[in-house]
């Protein structure tokens, strides 16, 4: 009984070491801290100051007097009720970003996970042509951005775009024909903005085990039956940035129409920071509620495999813990017999 007694107590403080992080998992969890220390320093400084700056002069009336001062009136949600009933402008074009928005980001996640597969491949000249879909993240920004919509060079011809609107029309409402119109009328500079993420999809599909496309195909798998299950659940989590990525990006480039309200709005003399800063906080939130239902449909649906491998742990620890009961009633048992032995 001794004996029993001491192998269990070693089986547990085994376990217990191999539950615990080890030296160099301990020192790898610190060097990422310092890794992300000037993010989080920088985010502290200059990111949840200012958001609080914001949010008091979206609830003032600010005005800057002759002296070079500012004078700040609180006026509680009066600059957010002026929006909605006094602004139609901000409104119709709000309503627009988000369907556009909806739109276009499915399209550039698509699109930058099917030409990560192709660059992925075994073709000459790979790095050549990785270079040339990411060449748009550098040179394709800010100032030539705006230069290039400007002459026309990111849509596609007005006769073009009419046709699809008029087709659209047809099935769906005019203002929603209207958006989804303008969406494929955009479609050049939608596709520019997918250098980045053709680049995180290509990082992931680099990490994937070869072997289990291997074995997947002399188990007679198919490459669309490899690619939906072992391709997309392996790079899930990176479908998941990427969306929110686009997202982000979209919402803050230099060609949103809502972004440059806001800075024109700004210095209105009528309207001013308190008011641009209410938009602001308004369009801040419309862009978290649609990332957020993005994270709940990509995040909800989980993979069989993974359902089943909890399952399968849950039942272990379950056989476990009845084991256990089992050789505790075995040592009680042993020791009511030692005694009665004894006696």
């Amino acid at each position: 009984m001794a004996e029993k007694v001491v192998e269990t107590k070693k089986q547990k403080k085994e376990r217990l070491k191999k539950m615990k992080p080890g030296r160099l998992a301990k020192r790898e969890a610190r060097m990422g801290y310092i890794f992300i220390l000037p993010w989080i320093i920088g985010a502290l400084v200059f990111l949840i100051i200012p958001l609080c700056q914001s949010f008091y002069y979206a609830m003032c009336n600010v005005k800057f007097n002759t002296r070079g001062g500012v004078n700040f009136t609180f006026i509680g949600r009066e600059n957010y009720m002026k929006i909605w009933a006094s602004d139609p402008d901000f409104l119709t074009s709000l309503s627009s970003y988000v369907v556009t928005t909806v739109i276009s980001a499915p399209v550039i996640v698509v699109f930058a996970l099917i030409i990560a597969m192709l660059l992925n491949g075994k073709i000459k000249c790979r790095g050549l042509f990785r270079l040339i879909y990411f060449l748009p993240v550098i040179v394709v920004s800010g100032p030539v951005m705006n230069m290039l919509s400007g002459n026309g060079a990111t849509t596609i011809s007005a006769i073009d775009a009419s046709l699809i609107e008029s087709f659209l029309q047809n099935y769906l409402p005019t203002a929603m024909a209207t958006t989804i119109a303008t969406t494929f009328g955009n479609m050049t500079q939608t596709l520019w903005y997918s250098g980045v993420q053709i680049l995180i999809f290509l990082s992931a599909l680099q990490k994937i085990n070869p072997s289990l496309y291997e074995a997947a195909k002399i188990d007679g798998g198919s490459s669309w039956e490899c690619f939906w299950k072992i391709t997309l659940p392996t790079i899930k989590p990176m479908i998941l940035l990427n969306v929110v990525y686009s997202i982000v990006y979209l919402s803050n480039n230099e060609q949103n129409v809502i972004i440059t309200s806001i800075q024109s709005t700004m210095f209105a003399a009528s309207k001013g920071y308190g008011y641009a800063s209410s938009m602001a906080w308004l369009y801040s939130v419309v862009e978290t509620l649609i990332v957020v239902i993005f994270a709940v449909v990509l995040m909800t649906r989980k993979d069989v495999y993974q359902k089943q491998v909890k399952k399968a742990k849950k039942e272990a620890k379950k056989q476990a813990k009845l084991l256990k009961k089992v050789q505790r009633r075995e040592m009680k048992h042993e020791a009511k017999t030692i005694k009665a032995t004894k006696a």
